[in-house]
């Protein structure tokens, strides 16, 4: 069987600063019709800062779950912007370092069922310390943990963060701690 779905129609239902939201019409692999409900996102970042032995974190609010959680730094592209300038960008403005070494460990599609977003995975090395500058509405704390201490967290399923536990897994594999 041939696993495609051919868009009919389309609906922008929604237009905001972050995400919109479409309602398509698609012809099923079997010739039926059938509505997919699409929250367009522009793709995002996350970064692996190594400082030493140590990884940086961020420790922000997040107003939808009504918690607090610790993650990896990160952020949304700009609107024609490359995955490694984003990811810079962010990585500065929101812990105050600079990488001199940036590599790249894949992507990921957060929620496929319903959202376009992608994230980039980076590793950023050799940091220096910059000047935190985060948005006017973006309240964090930068956390320094000891990698031993991050692989507990790990294995005792304490980070909850999605694209947090997908990037270290990946950088964890890149560097043959877990196999």
């Amino acid at each position: 069987m041939k696993f495609y779905e051919e868009r009919i129609d389309s609906k922008r239902v929604f237009e905001g600063k972050m995400i919109s939201v479409r309602v398509d019409r698609v012809r099923l692999p079997n010739g039926k019709e059938s509505i997919r409900e699409v929250v367009d996102h522009p793709g995002a970042v996350v970064i692996v800062p190594v400082l030493g032995d140590k990884l940086l974190f961020v420790e922000q609010y997040r107003y939808p779950i009504e918690r607090t959680l610790l993650e990896l730094p990160a952020g949304k592209l700009d609107s024609g912007e490359s995955p490694e300038i984003c990811a810079r960008r962010e990585l500065e403005e929101e812990t105050g370092y600079r990488a001199k070494k940036f590599s790249y460990l894949g992507k990921i599609f957060t929620t496929p069922g319903f959202t376009t977003e992608v994230i980039h995975i980076f590793v950023a090395e050799d940091l220096e310390k910059t000047v935190q500058n985060t948005d006017p509405d973006e309240f964090i704390e930068v956390k320094m943990v000891p990698i031993e201490e991050v692989l507990a967290m790990l294995k005792n399923l304490e980070i909850e963060d999605s694209k947090t536990v997908c990037a270290l897994t990946r950088f964890f594999f890149s560097k043959g701690v877990i196999r």
